[in-house]
């Protein structure tokens, strides 16, 4: 793998050496930045949307949006504490259910959009009010608490010195890069999106291949609701509130197009990194919630304005 030529000869150069000024940025206002303590903090806190955001890059790609990833979240970690008490619960019955729900929702977005030809903003709407819904029904609208220990390992464990979920960010990283880089799908994934008539006419399975990517972004949703459920030790229905914006944004931060057909995991890694880093930069500087949103969003749309003009000067 060239890592000079994923960061720099790449989509995702621009936001790598943004990330690079904000470290500095940052390390030269406060020295508890660049700590071990407080690197390793970053990561864990964001290892949960990123997972969410390797899933919708996929969608993003193709041309699509996922809306539901925070309800679907909700769902999944919900269902999982359920089957993860302390008193006589499963934890790999737990994970094995809690995949397979968001496994589920995510496929039926992909049903939806692939038979209804409803615009996958709309469906996916749709599917986000549904997932809280049931979320609500199936915990009785009460968090969902004394969970086995087993199953908050997965959110507050350490294993060869990193945090769990530490771990579980590297892993779909690696996962998610080499499938959207190394395979097939992959390739079918970026020609749909650059040209779903195209691809058509080529003969990719454009509704099959369709399918898969909200099918996966159902399944990591789910997996991101189980790591956060074990870290805060409770299935809380109300939980993944915005978390799809948060998801979403990371990816096109990291240089993936909203029109589709251009993207990388490489990308929407440094996109979580850098709006983690922001976040938690703001936090040593005791500035205050409310203004962090207000960043946070001004830094979305400019991501968006550049990524318009640089498809513009492209063409």
């Amino acid at each position: 793998m060239n890592l000079k030529k994923i960061l720099i000869g790449s989509q995702s150069g621009g936001i790598f050496l943004a990330l690079i000024l904000m470290c500095v940025l940052i390390s030269s206002l406060t020295p508890r930045f660049l700590t071990d303590t407080n690197l390793l903090v970053i990561l864990n806190q964001v290892s949960v949307n990123a997972i969410l955001a390797f899933g919708v890059t996929f969608v993003i790609i193709s041309g699509g949006i996922d809306l539901s990833l925070g309800s679907m979240l909700a769902v999944a970690g919900v269902v999982a504490a359920l089957f993860a008490k302390s008193d006589g619960g499963n934890v790999y019955i737990a994970l094995l259910m809690a995949l397979g729900v968001g496994a589920l929702m995510g496929a039926m977005n992909g049903f939806t959009v692939i038979l209804s030809k409803v615009p996958p903003f709309i469906v996916t709407l749709g599917t986000m009010t549904i997932a809280r819904g049931a979320a609500l029904i199936i915990s009785s609208g009460r968090p969902v608490s004394d969970l086995s220990e087993s199953f908050n390992f997965l959110g507050n464990g350490d294993l060869f010195g990193l945090p769990i979920p530490i771990l579980f960010l590297i892993a779909t990283y690696v996962v998610c890069h080499f499938v959207l880089t190394q395979t097939v799908l992959g390739r079918y994934v970026t020609a749909i999106g650059g040209n779903e008539t195209a691809a058509w006419v080529a003969g990719i399975p454009v509704a099959k291949v369709k399918w898969w990517v909200y099918t996966l972004s159902g399944i990591f949703a789910a997996l991101g609701g189980i790591l956060l459920s074990a870290r805060i030790n409770t299935g809380q229905p109300n939980a993944g509130l915005g978390f799809e914006l948060d998801a979403i944004a990371a990816v096109i931060i990291g240089g993936t197009s909203t029109r589709g057909g251009k993207g990388s995991m490489t990308g929407t890694l440094l996109g979580v990194l850098f709006i983690g880093v922001i976040n938690n930069g703001l936090d040593l500087l005791n500035v205050s919630a409310y203004w962090q949103q207000v960043v946070m969003g001004g830094i979305i749309i400019l991501a968006v304005v550049l990524d318009s003009v640089y498809q513009k000067m492209k063409r």
